[in-house]
């Protein structure tokens, strides 16, 4: 309990805490800090841009005499001046600027900040407390605080990376332990030509959507695919892994231990048309049908069974997918019955071969357009199903060609107010506040994207920001995804209309310097031809030749003329 503080806290007398820890509100005199208040705070990628500056050491000094007190504010500032000293690090190796001097700088450079934030190590009194502490309560300590990763599978496509945008703000957001992975199935020239590498950690497999010996097309495949090669490739010391689809929202963490999950135990949610586990494909397809579970979704799965377990996942995925014969909704559920859901019975083939039993919990995933069960916070959105409020409706598959992520500023239309919803209908409301709640982190996290792409703020974004108007208009959505971009190259062609002006502005000004030199010569030449048409042909009475007789003499005077 000695090597962490809370910011603001006083620290215990002879105790030096090596972590600080600033998840809640703390204050020094007039100044403080709440990392809530700094949610969507881009201080990141704004160069030079810091937190408010606390105040300094002797400024302590004077507000406190108690020591253990002052010592509390010593933590709290060196807290900040920290975070403040590793944005400059990192904003210097983005290649920014160097920052106009001001004092508070020249103090995070000084001496005496060096011996402020010199490292802590533990004494002897501290190593001792903490190993008794361990040895009390070491299954405990080990629950708590099991490591954690997330993974979600993803292929090279305009589709797959606003749902990457989605899953991975929402990840954040939700304060999910642990890191995340996107696992980024794509054949070589794909992965060459892709774009979207920056939308999240990323680790990438050979895409096995046509498969490389029967050559069947069957992008879910990918997905076993991906973990198997994670598991091979990638070095990690997460006890368990959670296991998500990228057209999910996360709205809370998800973690074992609050759901139960243990090795041989994994937790996954409820996928009841599965009705194959209950006939003869599971007969055909496991050693151990009564050990089939219909589930899939969100998997939570210990790091040891899964390493059994990836390799049984893609093969019986090949098994079930190649058996054509067995395809018929009456045997796997499918109202297509082309086999598409082949994947999700490998899973559940997979780890009936292994004796997993699944922890089934209902409460940690819904449909957005599915009425909710009474007092059930749910942790995901699984938005694979159109759903609608009112005259509105989300279908995902709508937008499997719109290119949203590389547009500047474009979303998905913006669902009803909630306020505009009837209340007389207490489980449909609550079924579409929460498909509202859904579309809107969708919306959220593609403008914090833009926003970070440092998007252009046109007159449209600022009018779609403050009345919550989808950038689309009532044509199809791809087509629309373009007509939204084209509205951004306005201030290019304006610029170019400009330059073109100011070309010809200058060719005029030439001309009339030219003309102007040689006024005196076309004056005389005007008097020479008077001359010339007199003596070589007819001359009204107002002296205007109406007839030259020398064809070359015309030719030219009209030159001269022109």
């Amino acid at each position: 309990m000695d090597l962490m503080i809370y910011p603001g806290y006083i620290p215990r007398a002879g105790f030096e805490p090596i972590l600080l820890h600033y998840g809640l509100p703390f204050k020094v005199g007039n100044w403080s800090f709440n990392k809530l208040e700094h949610h969507e705070d881009g201080v990141v990628y704004e160069c030079n841009r810091l937190f408010p500056a606390p105040p300094y050491p002797r400024e302590i000094l004077m507000m406190q005499s108690d020591p253990n007190l002052r010592r509390a504010l010593f933590l709290s500032i060196e807290c900040i001046n920290t975070l403040n000293e590793g944005l400059l690090a990192h904003h210097a190796l983005r290649g920014c600027p160097k920052p106009q001097w001001t004092k508070y700088l020249s103090f995070l450079k000084s001496k005496k900040f060096s011996e402020l934030t010199k490292p802590k190590y533990l004494d002897s009194h501290q190593v001792t407390s903490q190993e008794v502490e361990q040895k009390v309560t070491p299954d405990e300590s080990e629950r708590i605080y099991a490591k954690i990763h997330t993974l979600f599978s993803t292929e090279c496509s305009p589709y797959f990376d606003w749902q990457t945008v989605g899953l991975v703000h929402s990840f954040y957001a939700s304060g999910q332990p642990g890191n995340i992975t996107r696992l980024l199935s794509c054949t070589d020239d794909d992965l060459r030509q892709y774009s979207g590498h920056d939308l999240a950690p990323t680790h990438n497999v050979p895409s096995m959507s046509r498969h490389p010996l029967t050559g069947d097309w069957y992008p879910a495949i990918n997905k076993p695919a991906a973990v198997l090669h994670w598991l091979n490739h990638v070095d990690t010391d997460a006890e368990f892994i959670v296991i998500l689809d990228a057209d999910m929202i996360l709205r809370g963490p998800i973690t074992p231990w609050e759901y139960g999950a243990a090795r041989g135990h994994p937790v996954s949610t409820p996928y009841e048309y599965l009705i194959g586990c209950d006939n003869e494909l599971a007969n055909l397809h496991t050693r151990n049908p009564g050990a089939c579970d219909k589930v899939g979704g969100v998997i939570i799965m210990h790091i040891d069974d899964l390493r059994k377990f990836a390799i049984l996942w893609l093969h019986k995925t090949e098994e079930v997918r190649a058996d054509k014969a067995h395809y018929a909704t009456n045997f796997t559920g499918d109202i297509y019955s082309s086999g598409w859901i082949s994947e999700m019975y490998g899973y559940s083939f997979g780890a009936a071969e292994l004796n997993l039993r699944h922890i089934i919990r209902r409460d940690i995933l819904i449909y957005p357009g599915y009425v909710p069960e009474p007092g059930v916070s749910y942790k995901v959105f699984h938005y694979g199903l159109k759903f609608s409020v009112g005259n509105w409706s989300f279908d995902k598959a709508d937008w499997r060609n719109a290119d949203i992520v590389n547009t500047c500023w474009a979303k998905f239309p913006e669902p009803p107010d909630p306020s505009t919803l009837s209340k007389a209908d207490g489980n449909g409301l609550q079924r579409d506040l929460l498909s509202i709640e859904c579309a809107r982190s969708l919306n959220k996290a593609l403008r914090l994207h833009h926003k970070r792409r440092n998007c252009p703020i046109s007159r449209n974004a600022l009018e779609n920001e403050g009345h919550g108007e989808d950038l689309f208009g009532a044509v199809s959505k791809s087509s629309s995804v373009h007509e939204s971009g084209s509205e951004h190259s306005r201030p290019t062609r304006i610029w170019l209309i400009g330059l073109w002006a100011l070309a010809v502005l200058c060719f005029l000004a030439v001309i009339s310097i030219g003309l102007s030199r040689h006024k005196p010569e076309r004056s005389r030449n005007k008097a020479n031809r008077k001359k010339r048409a007199y003596a070589g042909g007819s001359f009204d009475p107002n002296g205007k030749s109406y007839k030259i007789h020398n064809k070359h003499l015309y030719d030219m005077e009209v030159a001269s003329e022109d």
